[in-house]
């Protein structure tokens, strides 16, 4: 796993700056906002968006395909509903590198 994730990391660095950013950050669906900026909760659609919001879910997107195609079918399975790459790659960690506690307790036993 970690060979995978150092060559993951930098595969999708070298996409593009906003695929890894939203990996490091998350992304959510742009919502609709009222006439005073607040968030009404509705999602907008697609051709609502923002340049930037267009971006960055592009950014989502290309992500989500490096993660998606570069596992195993076996592992593919714990990933496969993820709309954000972030959280994908988040349980790709946790599967293999485990939460804080079993890297604590890993940490304590050597």
């Amino acid at each position: 796993y970690d060979y995978w994730k150092s060559c993951m990391v930098a595969f999708l660095k070298s996409i593009d700056s906003k695929t890894w950013k939203t990996v490091v950050k998350g992304w959510d669906h742009p919502v609709v906002t009222d006439k005073d900026g607040n968030n009404t909760g509705e999602l907008k659609s697609e051709e609502e968006w923002s340049k930037e919001e267009d971006e960055l879910a592009h950014g989502n997107s290309k992500a989500l395909n490096a993660l998606f195609n570069g596992v195993d079918k076996n592992i593919f399975r714990l990933i496969k509903k993820c709309t954000v790459a972030k959280d994908a790659l988040e349980i790709l960690k946790t599967t293999h590198e485990g939460t804080s506690k079993v890297k604590m307790s890993r940490l304590q036993l050597l």
